[in-house]
């Protein structure tokens, strides 16, 4: 969930865009389908040998030196669930190659994780299933293992002789926890590195502290960008082989197996995994991203990316993204919006996270944000719904009801109307805390996105005013930056909006035990 303050200023729109009639596409420059993924692969080959910035990197353990008699070396893959533009692969592949060791991927798949439901699980494992295959063909053996990573992975590490674990970033606490179970369990003389493959600027060199908003670290984040924004490298045919090869996967079972709600089942319109996201990248870059400057606050229109679930299950780099987009030349103001958004606004939302262990309570907010807040929670309600009745859609604001129904449907919601969307929740529940509690339960169950550091900081920033400052003072929301029905008009069609999303009847539920 994106919490652009500037996307609320008024965009500058051709005569058209406050309807809905899109402007015809040239479609992709004369670029035949498939022209990203192989200049993509010309670019990682080039970058071949180039030096890995250690800067990238953080030791979790005492030790680094790696154990001699050593089996292997473990990439631990959590949050960046991909070979390609991944760099911690990269080191660990890095580390394998110095020491003439085989390489190993595990990924530790829990049986329940926060409100996430089937429709996040499917993608995410079919996603898997991609690198599994992809590993294969690399001569590097990926292990599925099932249980919480405090539980199973010292063990697995000890059992395999590795003589070294490396692992991504994520700032979210229950990720944490596990590094820090891992860490307490793992053999002392096992080195335990971390590398930031998630974000462009590792979240640690971007700030040390908890940002106030993207105008504190713009400047930070920008001056690193020579250093980090760099190319890279191909993850290549391992040359050691292992001499215990790893488990083979039934994904038929494993997905049959979650302990998971499979009444929110799968979408049709994102293909999951590293395939299905350098795709729809192409198909950005081709057909929306010359309108997104312009048209992106509007819902009637196609302008956005639609890169979100990929890039939040790390099956595609953000960096892999901004590189690309960069290279066109002839779309230089949305861009610079994109960049915004994509690299500035996103880091932002994992820097709130990993300095802040409040990111998703009130008591995360700022002082003024909370007084504000508690001053008015006892403001009469004219409207006050259930979290049922909410997440069925059944409110008086057919505007808001649309916005639901995409999210139901389509495990998405347009990036303007999800502001608007949990500033109504406030609006419409008994207090703050509950307005905040609902608004992260239905984005993670439902969103594709969900589970996810955007997602905590759109919701706090709609609801507590994070990134924000405070605004004239009203009812309910006290000094909470106010949106309503009235300026979602000025800005576009809303009726269109509604037409759109009210036709549509809810589909019978899929099969979910759909072959994957």
């Amino acid at each position: 969930m994106s919490a652009n303050k500037r996307n609320l200023k008024h965009q500058k729109e051709s005569p058209d865009s406050a309807g809905g009639k899109q402007p015809k596409l040239t479609g992709g420059k004369g670029r035949e389908s498939g022209w990203l993924l192989k200049e993509v692969t010309k670019l990682r080959k080039a970058a071949q040998g180039c030096e890995f910035n250690k800067k990238r990197l953080r030791y979790l353990s005492d030790t680094q030196k790696i154990k001699q008699g050593s089996d292997g070396v473990l990439y631990w893959m959590a949050r960046d669930q991909r070979v390609q533009d991944n760099w911690a692969l990269i080191y660990a592949q890095q580390l394998a190659l110095a020491e003439k060791l085989p390489l190993h991927i595990c990924f530790c798949l829990v049986p329940r994780y926060l409100d996430a439901t089937y429709r996040q699980y499917a993608f995410m494992l079919k996603g898997l299933r991609e690198v599994a295959k992809e590993c294969k063909s690399l001569d590097i053996q990926f292990h599925l293992l099932s249980g919480e990573p405090g539980q199973n992975l010292p063990s697995f590490v000890k059992n395999w002789k590795f003589g070294a674990v490396v692992t991504d970033f994520n700032p979210l606490r229950i990720p944490l926890q596990w590094i820090e179970t891992v860490k307490k369990h793992l053999p002392s003389d096992i080195p335990f590195i971390q590398v930031d493959a998630h974000n462009v600027v590792p979240c640690w060199e971007a700030s040390e502290k908890l940002e106030y908003g993207a105008r504190t670290i713009r400047g930070k984040i920008t001056k690193l960008l020579p250093e980090f924004l760099t190319e890279i490298p191909l993850v290549d045919t391992h040359p050691h082989a292992a001499s215990r090869t790893a488990k083979p996967v039934d994904w038929e079972e494993v997905l049959s197996s979650l302990e998971v709600d499979r009444s929110v089942g799968e979408v049709d319109w994102a293909q999951p995994g590293s395939s299905g996201g350098m795709a729809m990248l192409e198909s950005f870059i081709d057909q929306r991203l010359r309108l997104f400057a312009s048209h992106r606050n509007n819902p009637n229109y196609d302008a956005l990316s639609h890169l979100s679930p990929w890039i939040h299950a790390g099956q595609l780099s953000a960096q892999r993204v901004v590189k690309q987009v960069k290279r066109e030349k002839n779309a230089s103001e949305s861009v610079l919006s994109f960049t915004e958004e994509l690299v500035v606004r996103r880091e932002l939302a994992d820097n709130f996270c990993f300095y802040n262990h409040n990111y998703d309570s009130i008591s995360g907010a700022y002082e003024w944000a909370k007084k504000t807040l508690q001053d008015h929670a006892k403001d009469r309600r004219q409207y006050l719904y259930t979290k049922e009745q909410l997440e069925n859609g059944k409110t008086h604001d057919q505007l808001w009801n649309a916005a639901q129904r995409q999210l139901v449907l389509e495990g998405k919601m347009h990036g303007f109307l999800r502001m608007y969307w949990a500033k109504k929740i406030l609006e419409w529940t008994a207090s703050p805390e509950e307005a905040l509690s609902i608004s992260l339960y239905l984005n993670d169950r439902l969103s594709l996105d969900g589970c996810d550091p955007n997602g905590y900081v759109g919701c706090m920033w709609s609801v507590c005013g994070i990134h924000d400052q405070g605004w004239a003072e009203r009812p309910i929301f006290g000094k909470i930056r106010y949106m309503n029905y009235a300026g979602c008009k000025r800005k576009f069609d809303v009726a269109q909006f509604e037409r759109k999303y009210a036709v549509i009847k809810e589909t019978p539920q899929k099969d979910t035990k759909k072959s994957i």
